[in-house]
């Protein structure tokens, strides 16, 4: 638990602190528990995340266990009943900004590695720690520098956000659209009234409202798409009829509606409201991001291992697939399993408070070193809560 509270201890707001500290504290414990370790750079030169590798004695898989090191905001620090980065231990919950998301994660997948160190020569294949500190930022700078680089074609990736019910083995995907909405501007009191690119705009939103999507993908799946209106941006001061209006429409994927028929839902339902505003032209549909669906099948070695594994540690821990999209549907893409959840229990995730409960965390441990053990076929006994 010391590193895990010596983490807390240090500041590292994506976008807003630096990362070299909390970098320092980690390839520090590392290099102390016979680890060595290296920083990946992002195209600026600027460090977005730390790797360390345990290679076993013979050929095997590569697994890799990922958790961020940076952290939401603090938020209104004087709503905390102890300061974000106190660390403070109370009633069997440690306090601070990413206790939860995803410092204890980190401390933890870095004292299975110690472990699995010392019995390196047992292990068939490689075990890689992957700790970004360019994820609450949402550029995910350390895992694509790791993944499009030295991590590609990895067999497996176990990300350690918090949550004991559940092993996250799948999620909706991502579609994002900025559709730049056309009207013709003239002086809002003169003798000609043009088309509004506001009221154009509130046409498309209200369009786009009443559209019908499909159901959940089945038994798998059982999440729908969804599509959420984001932002509304247009016009400026008062004398002026606009003729832009920006909005950004967010649309959340399963296996049953995926990227192709989402945009040509956005094309249909532009094309039919620009059919009733003669003289304006067409709307443009600008994709601004996207990752699929994703969800490991029954089959999956990740999967079993995992939940095998929480088993054996006593717990009972249930797949499921997420709501919001998540670093797995990147990894997905890729053509590279993931589970995208299963670790210490928690409450206040980036918000007020945020803690995590201490006696929860032999069990993850177990759980994990569990896990990797079966998957590189090695008759080392894990430890035990």
């Amino acid at each position: 638990m010391t590193l895990t509270r010596d983490l807390v201890r240090i500041p590292s707001r994506g976008g807003i602190d630096p990362y070299q500290p909390v970098l320092d504290c980690m390839a520090s414990w590392l290099s102390g528990h016979g680890l060595s370790c290296q920083r990946l750079t992002g195209p600026d030169g600027a460090a977005v995340a730390l790797c360390c590798e345990v290679h076993g004695g013979s050929q095997g898989p590569h697994y890799i266990l990922n958790a961020c090191l940076d952290t939401a905001p603090f938020g209104d620090e004087s709503a905390w009943t102890y300061p974000p980065t106190s660390a403070e231990i109370s009633d069997g919950w440690l306090h601070g900004r990413g206790t939860a998301d995803s410092k204890a994660g980190a401390a933890i997948f870095a004292h299975v590695a110690a472990r699995l160190q010392g019995r390196a020569e047992r292990l068939h294949g490689t075990v890689v720690l992957l700790f970004d500190v360019d994820e609450h930022t949402g550029r995910f700078g350390g895992a694509k520098a790791f993944f499009e680089g030295p991590g590609a074609g990895a067999d497996g990736v176990m990300i350690g956000y918090p949550g004991l019910g559940n092993l996250v083995t799948g999620g909706r995907g991502m579609l994002r659209a900025e559709m730049r909405v056309r009207g013709t501007a003239s002086h809002s009191g003169g003798k000609e009234v043009t088309p509004n690119a506001i009221v154009k705009a509130a046409a498309l939103v209200a369009a786009l409202n009443d559209v019908s999507l499909p159901g959940p993908a089945g038994p798998d799946f059982p999440l729908s798409p969804r599509l959420t209106v984001t932002a509304i941006r247009g016009g400026e001061g008062y004398s002026t009829v606009p003729d832009l209006c920006v909005v950004n429409v967010d649309i959340r994927l399963t296996p049953a509606f995926r990227q192709e028929a989402a945009l040509d839902l956005l094309h249909r339902t532009t094309c039919a409201v620009d059919a009733v505003w003669p003289g304006t032209r067409q709307t443009a549909v600008e994709v601004t991001g996207h990752w699929p669906a994703f969800a490991l099948p029954d089959g999956s070695a990740l999967r079993g291992a995992l939940l095998d594994a929480a088993a054996a540690a006593g717990l009972h821990v249930m797949p499921k697939v997420a709501g919001p999209s998540n670093i797995g549907n990147y990894l997905a893409g890729l053509g590279i399993p993931a589970t995208a959840g299963f670790g210490v229990d928690y409450v206040g995730l980036h918000g007020t408070d945020e803690r995590i409960r201490l006696e929860s965390v032999p069990f993850v441990h177990a759980t994990y070193q569990h896990a990797l053990l079966s998957l590189m076929k090695c008759d080392w006994p894990a430890v035990t809560h």
